[in-house]
């Protein structure tokens, strides 16, 4: 029964890749034949920006191609080399079983993968960025980050696997529900715990000093019914010279203008901005984006309570025993290929949810024109795509292109057109 797991796993992964890698060398193609500012943009963006981010997003294209090559390639290598049936006869070797064979197989695997990513990651911190004026972090920064990042993963991560470990073990048949519940909490936690303990460990955040952007803000709020916990300002010019803002928090949320924003717009289009994120949070995005993310957790450890029993997986691969780390390990290495078609349905969603949180702004700031502006400055000095082509842009943009988004935006600044009298008047 095991000979057809295989063949079907590769179908699946050669579609995903065929896919993944044609829309992307598309939207590559479609890029370098655009030339110069798009018509609706004329005299709103420079024909230099607009050249630098042609060349900024091939250049990413590039990066891409190769990102995904590499990853693919050492999917298939860990999953047919019989790597993953080595490291558990060596662990076992070693005398580990039960939750530490668990915890030690996942997390030699994901320090692995994290090895893997660190020449990429260097190639795209200090070249690529670096070449398009964007990367201000120092190698020495870039290092501790890493090993401050390993040290939360491993602190959160070491005592989660023990956790999963017993009740995948000992909770019964319907383990995944509990686990489930289990992680509901955890995520609860982490709402709370990454912007009191662990945002504050590679940034520095301030309150927003007195003037009159805070006190635009804070009126903004106010008017919005917005209640927060604090306007508040990251360093984030530390590492890169792109811009944004985002909320943290899931009940009173602080709000967060990176240090290159505050710098760059005038008081109007920060408070557009702002206006932005607070229709996100008003038409409850956040909320619902969490519960899709929950119920897409649920559905993965369903799946997975069912692979966990079935021989013909783990015969497939080379183990000679089923085991949890292994259904877990074959899951996370092999699983998006049977789900990678899902990625455009997500990205429609997140981009209907952009057009709203617009028409929000437009309304709470009153200021269509400042966030237009706002929204050519980010793309100018973030150097996003101007040219993306529409398959592309269907399937992986959470957020709509530029020229689609400036549209919508005058579109709901237009007057709403007045009722028919009724007969008689």
């Amino acid at each position: 029964m095991d000979r057809w797991v295989v063949p079907v796993f590769l179908a699946f992964f050669a579609i995903q890749s065929a896919v993944e890698l044609g829309l992307l060398l598309l939207n590559m193609r479609h890029v370098a034949r655009a030339r110069g500012v798009p018509a609706p943009l004329a005299g709103r963006i420079e024909p230099e920006v607009a050249e630098r981010s042609r060349a900024y997003t091939l250049a990413n294209g590039r990066f891409a191609l190769v990102q995904d090559l590499f990853a693919a390639a050492v999917t298939l290598a860990v999953l047919f080399s019989g790597l993953l049936p080595w490291l558990d006869r060596a662990l076992a070797a070693r005398g580990l079983s039960g939750a530490h064979l668990f915890a030690a197989y996942l997390v030699l695997l994901s320090l692995s993968g994290a090895v893997l990513s660190v020449p990429l990651g260097l190639y795209r911190t200090f070249v690529l960025e670096e070449r398009f004026g964007f990367n201000r972090t120092t190698p020495r920064l870039w290092i501790t980050d890493r090993l401050r990042g390993l040290a939360v993963q491993a602190a959160l991560g070491i005592p989660l696997l023990y956790a999963t470990y017993a009740f995948m073990r000992f909770a019964g048949a319907h383990w995944w529900l509990w686990l489930f519940a289990f992680y509901v909490a955890v995520q609860v936690f982490l709402l709370w715990l990454y912007p009191n303990v662990i945002a504050p460990l590679f940034n520095k955040f301030a309150p927003l000093p007195e003037g009159p952007l805070r006190d635009r803000l804070v009126v903004l709020a106010r008017d919005a019914g917005f209640r927060n916990r604090g306007l508040y300002v990251m360093d984030a010019s530390r590492r890169s010279g792109h811009s944004n803002a985002y909320f943290s928090g899931l009940i009173r949320p602080r709000i967060v203008l990176f240090d290159t924003l505050v710098e760059r717009m005038d008081v109007d289009e920060a408070a557009s901005v702002l206006a932005h994120e607070i229709g996100h949070y008003r038409a409850h995005h956040i909320h619902r984006r969490l519960a899709l993310s929950l119920v897409s957790t649920l559905a993965v450890l369903l799946i997975l309570s069912r692979l966990v029993v079935w021989p013909p997986l783990y015969a497939a691969f080379g183990f000679d025993h089923p085991a949890l780390h292994a259904a877990i390990a074959l899951l996370s290495l092999g699983g998006g290929a049977f789900v990678f078609w899902l990625a455009p349905l997500g990205a429609l969603l997140s981009r209907r949810h952009e057009y709203e949180a617009d028409r929000y702004a437009v309304r709470l700031a009153r200021a269509p024109a400042a966030l237009k502006s706002a929204l050519l400055r980010l793309n100018g000095e973030n150097l996003s795509n101007l040219h993306p082509h529409p398959w592309y842009t269907a399937w992986h943009y959470t957020h709509p292109p530029l020229v689609d988004r400036l549209a919508a935006i005058d579109r709901s600044a237009l007057p709403a057109p007045l009722a028919a009298a009724p007969a008689g008047a």
